[in-house]
């Protein structure tokens, strides 16, 4: 039995069939990769653009638990907010970041629930260039004594 023996392409020739099948490979892999990049750091934009959001409720009811109604403090001992003066320190928080946002005071916390809009520049590519980010964020006036 002989084995048939392998004869060289003429030169320039090459076997049609499997020819570039490498490369088009290689360039889906690729277009799969940036897509799968893309979307992971457009998720990440989406996280930090909700906790930008949440940083600026927590601000704002800090801003508003800081403005104590201080007769009521020295007269009857009682911690109470000033809801007036309240309110506009959330709001001047909120105007400063371009935000918006709704106020409920209880008997010992203020609760700033603020709306805003984050940009999203990761998302921009798909058509998303800012979200809407709304959070809610709770604090408690204290009286804390000098160190």
């Amino acid at each position: 039995m002989t084995i048939p023996r392998h004869r060289p392409h003429p030169r320039g020739r090459r076997p049609a069939g499997d020819a570039g099948v490498a490369s088009v490979t290689m360039l889906v892999i690729g277009a799969i990769t940036i897509l799968f990049a893309a979307a992971l750091l457009g998720g990440g934009a989406v996280f930090a653009a909700r906790a930008q959001g949440y940083d600026l409720a927590q601000a704002a009811a800090r801003a508003g638990a800081q403005c104590v109604n201080t007769t009521a403090y020295r007269t009857e001992g009682v911690l109470r907010l000033n809801t007036d003066a309240a309110s506009r320190a959330v709001e001047q928080v909120l105007g400063a970041a371009g935000a918006t946002g709704t106020i409920r005071f209880t008997a010992t916390a203020i609760e700033v629930t603020a709306t805003s809009r984050q940009a999203t520049p990761m998302l921009k590519a798909f058509g998303v260039s800012d979200i809407e980010v709304t959070a809610t964020a709770q604090a408690t006036p204290t009286i804390t004594p000098p160190v």
